[in-house]
This record gives C-alpha cells, structure tokens and sequence, in this order.
C-alpha cells in the first residue's frame, strides 16, 4: 500500500531539494483567498488538493485574473467534492507562463528491482494516454540503484528529449533532484506534470504527485499521523490495522484469514477461492511476531462482523509456532473468539505450539490444503 501526499506537501518536500516551483499559498477558509493573491501578484491558479484524480475535469482547478474571481473561486471548490471527497483546503498559485509542458515521473520498476526514470515532451496528460498514443515519445531509463542516477545518465535523457546547450545542464539538474526525491521519501512514484518550459527556456515543476511506500514509515514520524487517515479508500478496520502495524487489506467474503508472510497469506486467498470460499480479508503478521502481535491481529480479523469462520495459516520460520499458539489461546481467553477457527501450524517450534493448543482443547492441523478446505466447509454451512 502506499501513503498519497497532497500536491502542497508534495512540494514542500520538492522545495528541500530546490526544484523549481510557482510561488504558491495553501488556504482553508474563504476569507483567506485574497490575502494570498496579494502575497502573490498576478494571476493564479485556484487549486482543490484532494487525494483523487480528475480534479481539473470535476472543476477543482479554476484561473482567477484577480482578488474578486480568486475569493469567487476559492468559495466555490471549497464547498465541493470531488469525487466522493470534500475538499478542504486549496493551493492558490502563480500562473506560470507555458512554451512547452513535459513529463518526468520517477516510479518503482519491481520487475527490474529498480526505480525506472520516465520523461516525456508530452506532458499535461496522463503519462499512460502517451504511452498508448505515441510511446515512442517517453524515454525510459533504468537506474542502478547501486550507484543511483549519475549527471551523464540524467544528461543523456535530457538529450534524447531534443534539448541542448544551457537547457541542457539546467533540466539535467531538474531530473537529478527528482530522482533524489523519491529516494529520499521512499516514494512508489514521483512525479511532475506538467514540467513547464517557460518561454525564457526555464523549467518550474505546475504540479507535483507523490506516494510514498508505507513499509518505510518508520522513516518518515512526519507521515505516520497522515498515513493513519490516508483518505477516503481506507476502511475503518484498514485504519486500524495501520495504527497496530499490521498489513491488513479488506476483502468482501466471510472467511478471516491470518498468516504470516505476504506470499503464504495470498496463496492461502487462492486456495479459498479455488475450493469455493470466499476470503474476508488479507492479513499478514509479517516476520517474528510475538503473541501480542497475533492477539491484536486476530482480534482485528474477527471484529469483521462478515467472518464466519477464522483461519489461522503459520509456516514458522523466524516465526514461532509456540508464539503463534500463546496469541490464539490469550485471544480465547478473552471470549474474542466466538466463530469456529481452523489452525494449521507448521515450522520453527511446531510440536510445542501444537502441544499448547491441545491441552486447551484446541484443534491443529499441518496440511495446508486439508485447514482451507476444512475452513471453506465450515463457512458454508
């Protein structure tokens, strides 16, 4: 999953490493609009900071000439929504002068298990409409990130974007900075578009877009609060789940599913769904987790009031299957598990997990495909 960020804090972090921008207030009430065109001067860019796409086409950017249509725009976007979501806050910009609009995106290659550097000279569209209109025009370019992208490899993209001369070396250190960026921030993609040429033959990034990786949050203390209320996509139970660092995704079924690695939780939703069930949600404990880790993931799982039946998938590895048995039998302790429950134990300290459960009158099994199936059995009676 990953954390947007607000194209006005986007460009905060754009304006740490000296990119380029159009001078630019953030506003929350109406009476504030023109204080900020005056701070300004000149025309602006009324703009609705959301986490959703389309703003521009559902009328959350709007032109204003002067402090009467920037206050007239300003009441208008702040009381919309746009596309579910309420619009609360606006950046008012300068208007930057166009000659041309490019692209520069950087974004994570997982296939090539790197970041790929994207560029364009067709920008202000989206990035995917040019690579199916005319793919001949982006320039793609896998960094090594054991090096990261050099200033002759950044150059050599800027030369294939038919720029030479001091447009060269400046847009050269335009696209070292945004490669710099998404290192920094950890981020999935980082873009900007359009990239603005001015008829000076300058360049100013009109728009910024970031996500950022939520795996690396304990990086980043400044997103965590954000990441917690990342907008409207997340589910209650989602915001949760990221408050207690669990890797939880929402599903539509009635089996509630805990396992531990990424890979053995999707391959156990598989299994549901090749036997006929239905999986309720995605949910991985991650490496080593202890018993109060599995006690606060179960409890989460069957707070879904669609769970009918629980099932428990642990191939222990650094993950120990007596930890795994001390979270499941804390959690009945506590009355949390009302619905019928499938166990399957298997690895690192299987016997003595299995053991815990059996004195407690708990059932395990070690067959995989025997727990699935078991679990879609009951959840269909």
């Amino acid at each position: 999953m990953v954390v947007k960020l607000f194209e006005f804090e986007a460009k905060a972090i754009a304006t740490g490493f000296n990119v380029p921008l159009p001078k630019g207030v953030v506003i929350s009430q109406v009476e504030e609009a023109r204080p900020a065109f005056q701070s300004i001067g000149g025309p602006v860019v009324v703009k609705a900071q959301v986490l959703v796409s389309g703003r521009g086409k559902a009328g959350g950017i709007r032109f204003a000439e002067n402090a009467d249509e920037v206050e007239a725009a300003a009441r208008a976007v702040l009381s919309s929504t746009i596309k579910g979501e309420a619009v609360q806050k606006l950046l008012i910009e300068q208007r930057v002068e166009s000659k041309r609009e490019l692209y520069l995106g950087v974004v994570v290659n997982r296939s090539a298990g790197c970041y790929t550097l994207l560029a364009s000279t067709e920008g202000g569209v989206d990035i995917e409409e040019v690579s199916e209109r005319s793919p001949e025009k982006i320039v793609r370019y896998d960094v090594d990130p054991l090096t990261g992208l050099r200033e002759y490899e950044a150059r050599e993209i800027v030369r294939r974007l038919g720029y030479r001369g001091r447009q060269l070396a400046e847009l050269t250190g335009f696209v070292v900075k945004v490669y710099r960026m998404a290192v920094a921030c950890d981020g999935e993609l980082v873009e900007t578009n359009p990239l603005i040429e001015t008829p000076g033959g300058g360049f100013i990034a009109a728009d910024f877009r970031i996500l950022v990786d939520d795996n690396s949050l304990y990086r980043h203390p400044e997103l965590q609060e954000r990441a917690r209320l990342a907008g409207p996509e997340l589910t209650p139970l989602e915001v949760r789940a990221r408050e207690k660092r669990l890797a939880y995704v929402d599903l539509e079924g009635d089996i509630g599913v805990v396992g531990n690695g990424a890979g053995l939780v999707m391959a156990t939703i598989d299994l549901i769904k090749y036997f006929g069930g239905s999986p309720a949600n995605f949910c991985d404990l991650g490496g080593g987790a202890g018993f109060d880790q599995v006690s606060a993931a179960l409890e989460l799982v069957l707070s879904n009031a669609r769970v009918r039946v629980l099932l428990v998938n642990v191939l222990g590895g650094i993950t120990r299957c007596d930890e795994i048995a001390k979270g499941i039998l804390e959690v009945r302790r506590r009355g949390v598990i009302t619905k019928p429950m499938v166990v399957r134990l298997v690895g690192t300290n299987e016997e003595e997990g299995r053991r815990l459960l059996r004195e407690a009158g708990v059932s395990s099994l070690s067959n995989m495909e025997g727990a699935v199936r078991e679990a879609v059995r009951l959840a269909s009676r």
